[in-house]
């Protein structure tokens, strides 16, 4: 597990997208691993958007919208995968 960057604040089912407060810096290509529960899921970061708009990188601070391959939950923590 790697270093704690944000925490899951929405997740919507029905686009399989997840809204993320992040605490660290988070850029397209991070690999990253979301906990919470029972589940953990890794993947790479392939899409970002904030407010509908497609970036390619986020700062500390920043709210994001990401693709997430698996159902996932509010409050989830997530990490940076190295």
């Amino acid at each position: 597990m790697g270093k704690q960057i944000g925490v899951v604040t929405n997740y919507f089912k029905q686009v399989k997208a997840a809204a993320i407060k992040l605490s660290s810096p988070l850029k397209i290509g991070d690999k990253i691993e979301i906990k919470g529960g029972k589940k953990d899921v890794v993947f790479i970061v392939e899409s970002m958007q904030i407010n509908r708009q497609p970036i390619k990188e986020a700062k500390a601070g920043e709210e994001v919208g990401i693709i997430v391959p698996e159902d996932i939950h509010k409050d989830y923590r997530v990490f940076k995968v190295s």
